[in-house]
């Protein structure tokens, strides 16, 4: 039986990108959705920090920069597109910033014509 990481967070946070869904709806940038989401977090008294960056480094000499919509909670980080599919870049993109912190939870979240999708992405360091 597999296990679900941080399952109840997990579930706000879905639960979060349903609500922005049916009240702001489809065909905005990602900024307005990251803007809801981040009052619905708010709102729900859930720690986050957004636009976070962090960096991949090669000794002292940083190599690569990346900047992560959401870290929740300093457990998941949650990556958002307004787009119709998933695709391998997105899904890579949250991988390298699991690994980057050290982290085993991501969710991209793509606000599409029917709705909010949502991928849960696990990584095991």
């Amino acid at each position: 039986m597999v296990e679900l990481i941080y399952p109840e967070l997990s579930y706000k946070i879905v639960g979060i990108l349903f609500k922005v869904d049916i009240q702001i709806g489809y065909g905005h940038r990602e900024s307005l959705y990251q803007a809801a989401i981040t009052s619905f977090l708010k709102d729900n008294s859930i720690p986050f920090k957004e636009q976070l960056k962090s960096e991949i480094k090669l000794g002292k000499n940083s190599i690569k920069r990346y900047y992560l919509d959401f870290l929740i909670d300093n457990k998941i980080v949650l990556e958002i597109k307004a787009g119709d599919r998933f695709n391998r870049e997105n899904i890579s993109q949250v991988y390298d910033y699991l690994k980057a912190k050290n982290l085993n939870l991501g969710i991209i979240a793509n606000f599409t014509k029917q709705g909010v999708k949502f991928k849960r992405i696990i990584y095991k360091y």
